[in-house]
């Protein structure tokens, strides 16, 4: 009779532990939760994003002015480079350099720019292959007057089409 009138140590009881484990579970979230947030960045998009609320109005016009042009871009991708073949079905001259832009919607500092020069019918530009996701492609001239704009899921989509009278192609 004597042993079952003993107590056990607290930390044998199964009830002690179910308490601690809990306020323990939450302190560990709240640990993660601050490391996250230090160590990675919040991803803002654009950090001008005003500014460019205001000027939609120029976009827009940059966008009907590659439509009346009637271009067409064909993107390919391959070998840490790109090649743009760009058509005008207006017979519209065509520039030197083309501006390509690669903007994933949530990860800015994946975003990537780079200048194509002219090389016959096709413009070509180093490229780093970008990660695995859905990507909005812009291309435009060097002086600003035109732009296209389309959407390819990399890395399914080596070719990419992008015809200024399909908006968002």
């Amino acid at each position: 009779m004597a042993d079952s009138n003993q107590r056990r140590p607290w930390y044998r009881e199964k009830l002690v532990w179910l308490v601690i484990s809990l306020p323990a579970a939450a302190i560990l979230g709240g640990i993660a939760t601050i490391v996250i947030a230090t160590r990675t960045s919040d991803g803002l998009v654009a950090d001008d994003y005003y500014k460019q609320g205001l000027a939609i109005n120029q976009t827009i016009a940059r966008d009907d002015a590659a439509r009346q042009m009637g271009l067409v871009a064909v993107l390919e991708m391959g070998d840490g480079g790109v090649r743009v073949r760009l058509d005008s079905r207006a017979s519209a001259p065509l520039p030197e350099h083309l501006v390509l832009t690669l903007v994933h919607p949530t990860r800015s500092g994946e975003d990537q720019q780079v200048i194509l020069a002219r090389r016959g019918a096709v413009y070509a530009g180093a490229l780093h292959v970008p990660s695995a996701g859905r990507w909005q492609i812009r291309i435009e001239d060097e002086f600003n007057n035109w732009r296209m704009s389309g959407i390819a899921q990399f890395p399914d989509d080596s070719i990419v089409t992008i015809d200024s009278d399909v908006p968002g192609s």
